[in-house]
């Protein structure tokens, strides 16, 4: 079955926090530059995972409609729903892991 996004937005959270700890406190053009970008990038992250959590809603919500013998719904509808929630939220643990291997990867340079 399919799993929370909770857990990525937890962990993008927990990402942003530690960053700005690191970050100190003394801003420059360019940190503000970087900053503007990584909200672009930070909004286009949560955008993709709400949007994978509404696919993942939506496939329950068909699955549980085809149970109860809903006529409008097919069961190809329900397994193909069912692969493209399994698919984002798949495609949103990766992105997770290699965000995460990255900060990893950049914190130890600093050192």
């Amino acid at each position: 079955m399919t799993m929370p996004v909770n857990a990525l937005s937890s962990a993008l959270q927990q990402m942003q926090s530690m960053a700005a700890q690191a970050a100190g406190g003394t801003e420059t053009a360019a940190d503000q530059t970087n900053a503007a970008n990584s909200s672009g990038f930070a909004a286009a992250l949560k955008s993709s995972l709400d949007k994978i959590s509404d696919d993942q809603q939506h496939a329950v919500g068909e699955a549980k409609a085809f149970e109860v013998g809903a006529p409008n719904v097919s069961l190809n509808d329900v397994m193909i729903d069912g692969q493209k929630a399994n698919l984002g939220f798949q495609f949103g643990l990766q992105v997770r892991n290699k965000l995460v291997s990255a900060y990893n990867d950049i914190m130890q340079m600093s050192v």
